[in-house]
C-alpha cells in the first residue's frame, strides 16, 4: 500500500463521514416540521447506512488496511462535525 492509497482511503472515509453526519444533522433539524418523523428517521438511517457501507466496500478494494484507514477518516469527520455543531445540551465531546 502506497501513500496515494492511504490518502485516497482517508479522504474517502472523510467524505463518507461528511455525507453521513451531514444528512443526520439535516434529518434532526427537519424533525419538528415533518408529519411522520419516525418514518423519515428510519428511511434516512437506512439510506445513509446503505450508502456508507457500499462506499466502504468500494474503498476497501479487498484490503482490510484500506478499510481501517477509511474508518479513521470517517471517525475524524465525526469529531469535526461534533466540534463544529456541538454535542447538544452543552455537552460537546472532547
Amino acid at each position: 500500500m502506497n501513500l496515494i492509497d492511504i490518502l485516497f482511503s482517508l479522504s474517502s472515509g472523510m467524505l463518507l463521514g461528511l455525507f453521513y453526519f451531514g444528512l443526520l444533522w439535516t434529518t434532526v433539524r427537519l424533525l419538528t416540521s415533518l408529519r411522520r418523523p419516525a418514518l423519515y428517521v428510519a428511511v434516512s438511517f437506512f439510506a445513509r447506512t446503505a450508502v456508507c457501507i457500499f462506499g466502504f466496500y468500494l474503498v476497501m478494494q479487498g484490503d482490510w488496511r484500506q478499510l481501517l484507514i477509511a474508518l479513521l477518516g470517517f471517525v475524524l469527520m465525526r469529531k469535526a462535525v461534533i466540534r463544529q455543531y456541538g454535542g447538544g445540551r452543552g455537552t460537546a465531546e472532547q
